[in-house]
């Protein structure tokens, strides 16, 4: 029953039915937002020095024409650091050939289909009574809630993420900058 209130929460908020809260990120740690950019989420991932593990785990999974599509997307990004946090020798596991299948599936967990700003999550926060259920690309849920100003991101094993940088925009969706890769079980 949450997840279709967040749902009708979200569609009313992308339709201007619910006002945002006053809340703002600050844009820092992984590139500066931009109005209108003609730039694919790819494009934007490929500039930023911060995101080249998350470019080459996308090569290798072949996303990167998906990821460059119409869309819209919201992707939850991981820098560099947050994929020196995993295991040693996971990342390199994960970009062989044999393993496309768990690349790809930890990936796509990254990505919501949609545009969501950081207002749009912090009103549907907001309206989900302090947490908003996000269904990923993958098909797995995400946990967005507010904690001591930040937001966090749940994954389904339990682990976290803080958002770090925010409405990094693309011609085909937005990119928010975390600190922490999220995994599906």
């Amino acid at each position: 029953m949450r997840h279709l209130i967040t749902k009708v929460a979200v569609a009313a908020l992308l339709a201007g039915g619910v006002a945002a809260p006053a809340f703002a990120f600050d844009h820092h740690g992984g590139g500066h937002a931009q109005m209108h950019s003609s730039q694919t989420i790819v494009d934007v991932a490929v500039g930023s020095p911060d995101h080249t593990t998350l470019v080459a785990a996308v090569q290798a999974a072949g996303l990167g024409e998906t990821l460059s599509g119409e869309g819209p997307f919201t992707v939850f990004a991981p820098t560099n650091d947050a994929f020196a946090k995993l295991p040693a020798g996971t990342v390199e596991a994960l970009v062989q050939p044999a393993n496309r299948a768990t690349l790809t599936a930890v990936l796509t967990y990254h990505v919501v289909a949609g545009e969501l700003k950081a207002a749009d999550v912090l009103a549907a926060i907001e309206a989900g009574g302090g947490s908003v259920t996000l269904t990923t690309v993958q098909g797995a849920e995400l946990t967005a809630s507010l904690q001591g100003g930040s937001v966090i991101l749940t994954d389904a094993a339990g682990g976290t993420a803080t958002v770090t940088a925010t409405d990094l925009d693309a011609s085909n969706g937005v990119i928010h900058v975390i600190d922490t890769v999220v995994m599906p079980q």
